[in-house]
C-alpha cells in the first residue's frame, strides 16, 4: 500500500470513528446536586424522558429512601465535542453480595427506568454511543463492577430506546397499557356497555355526603389524603397478606415529598385522584403525567362498605376521560397483571433488562443476575409455579 493510500485509509477509518458516536466525553457526578443545572436543561422540550427521570421525583426519592439504604448517587452525562450534553444516566450504586452494581436511581418504586435523552441524539444514538459511555464507567476509580438496568421501555413517545443497543432480555413483569388515539370518542376507550356498568354502581355513591372526584392541587388536599391512603393501605395489604413496603425506611417520606413538590407546568412530581365523600377517601389513585402519558404508581380504596360498588373502576373511569381530554396518548397502570388492569388495558408495553458485567467478577455477577430474572419471569409466566410461589408467600408471612 502506497503511503498516500495508508494516509486515506486511516483519514475513512477516523470518519467512520466519528460518524459512529457522537459521544466524546462522559463526565460523572457523584452528587445529584451537583448534576441538578444540567439535568434540569435536558428536561426541556428538546429532549426526551419518561416522568420517573425527573430531577424531582428521584431527587426526593434519594435524598428520602437511597440514603437509608446505602445507594450512591453516580450520574453520568454524555457531552459531544462541543460540550453539549447529549443523554444522562442516572445511575445508584449498591453493594450486592461483595459486587458494586449500578442501576438506575429508584428502585422498585420506579416502573420505567430510560436514560434523559436529547432528542435529536436518541434518534441517531448507535451502540458506539453506549460503549463510549460504558467504557467510561469501567473507570478503575468508580469500582463499578455490573450494571443491572431493569424495566425499562423499548420505546417512548414512539422512538426507541438507545440503551435497547445493548444485550437484552424480557422483564419480569409486563406493563399494561391502554393507547389513546387522537380525538378518540370516549366509547372507544371504556365500551358502552362498561360505562353503563360504572355509573349504575355509582349512584350508590352518589348519595353518600359530599361525594366527589378530586384531582388534587392544593398542600390541603394533597395531605389529607395521603393521611387517608397511609392508614387504609397498610390494612389492605394485610388483608392480601402482603409486606407493607410502606413502612420501608423513607417510603412514606418520598411519596409525601414527591406528592407535594410541583412541576414548571403547574402539575405535580406525583399527581393524586381520588373519589372522596364528607366522611371518607372512597378510593385514591397516584401516578406522574408528563403531558402525554399518565402512569399509575400507586392506589388503595375504602375498607368501608361502599367498597362493594367498585369505587377503583369507578375512579379509573374519571382518570381515562379526563386525560383523553387533555389529548394524552397513553395510560399505564404499573408493572403487574392484575384483573382490574385487563379491563381497561388490552396490550401491554414492552419492557426490557439489561445485566452488563464491567470486569471479570462483574460479568460472573450480571450472568447471576440475568439468570434470577428469567427464573422470575419463568414462574410468573407460568400458572401452577405462580400459584406454588403465592402459597409460599402466604405461609411465610403468617
Amino acid at each position: 500500500m502506497t503511503m498516500a493510500a495508508a494516509i486515506e485509509s486511516r483519514v475513512t477509518e477516523t470518519r467512520a470513528q466519528a460518524e459512529a458516536t457522537r459521544v466524546a466525553d462522559v463526565e460523572i457526578f457523584r452528587d445529584m446536586a451537583a448534576a441538578e443545572a444540567t439535568w434540569r436543561a435536558l428536561e426541556g422540550p428538546g429532549s426526551v424522558l419518561t416522568p420517573y427521570q425527573r430531577f424531582d421525583l428521584l431527587a426526593a426519592w434519594q435524598n428520602q429512601i437511597g440514603v437509608q439504604t446505602g445507594v450512591e448517587p453516580l450520574i453520568a452525562i454524555a457531552r459531544d465535542a462541543h460540550r453539549q450534553p447529549l443523554m444522562l444516566l442516572p445511575f445508584g450504586i449498591q453493594r450486592e453480595h461483595g459486587v458494586r452494581v449500578a442501576s438506575f436511581l429508584g428502585d422498585k418504586h420506579i416502573t420505567f427506568n430510560m436514560p434523559v435523552c436529547r432528542r435529536d441524539f436518541l434518534t441517531t444514538a448507535t451502540r458506539g454511543d453506549i460503549d463510549a459511555v460504558l467504557d467510561a464507567l469501567r473507570a478503575p476509580a468508580l469500582a463499578i463492577d455490573a450494571l443491572a438496568l431493569a424495566r425499562q421501555p423499548r420505546h417512548w413517545q414512539s422512538l426507541t430506546n438507545p440503551m435497547a443497543l445493548l444485550p437484552t432480555q424480557a422483564s419480569v413483569n409486563g406493563c399494561p397499557l391502554m393507547s389513546i388515539e387522537v380525538n378518540a370518542p370516549p366509547t372507544d376507550l371504556i365500551s358502552k356497555s362498561f360505562r353503563r356498568r360504572l355509573k349504575s354502581k355509582e349512584k350508590k355513591l352518589q348519595a353518600l355526603p359530599g361525594y366527589r372526584y378530586l384531582k388534587a392541587e392544593t398542600d390541603a388536599d394533597i395531605a389529607r389524603l395521603l393521611d387517608a391512603f397511609f392508614i387504609i393501605k397498610p390494612q389492605r395489604m394485610a388483608l392480601q397478606k402482603l409486606p407493607n413496603v410502606f413502612a420501608d425506611p423513607g417510603v412514606e417520606e418520598f411519596i409525601r415529598r414527591a406528592c407535594h413538590t410541583a412541576l414548571p407546568d403547574g402539575g405535580h412530581a406525583i399527581e393524586i385522584h381520588a373519589l372522596v365523600c364528607d366522611d371518607e377517601l372512597i378510593a385514591i389513585y397516584a401516578g406522574v403525567a408528563d403531558g402525554d402519558r399518565f402512569s399509575m404508581m400507586f392506589n388503595t380504596y375504602t375498607l368501608s362498605e361502599v367498597a362493594h360498588f367498585s369505587p377503583g373502576l369507578i375512579l379509573m373511569r374519571y382518570i381515562v376521560d379526563h386525560y383523553a381530554g387533555l389529548n394524552y396518548s397513553a395510560i399505564d397502570l404499573g408493572i403487574g397483571s392484575d384483573e382490574y388492569k385487563r379491563l381497561f388495558c388490552k396490550t401491554d408495553e414492552p419492557i426490557f433488562d439489561s445485566f452488563i458485567g464491567l470486569n471479570a467478577r462483574g460479568k460472573m455477577a450480571a450472568s447471576g443476575l440475568s439468570a434470577m430474572a428469567h427464573l422470575k419471569r419463568l414462574v410468573k409466566q407460568t400458572p401452577a409455579l405462580m400459584k406454588a410461589a403465592q402459597t409460599i408467600r402466604g405461609s411465610l408471612s403468617r
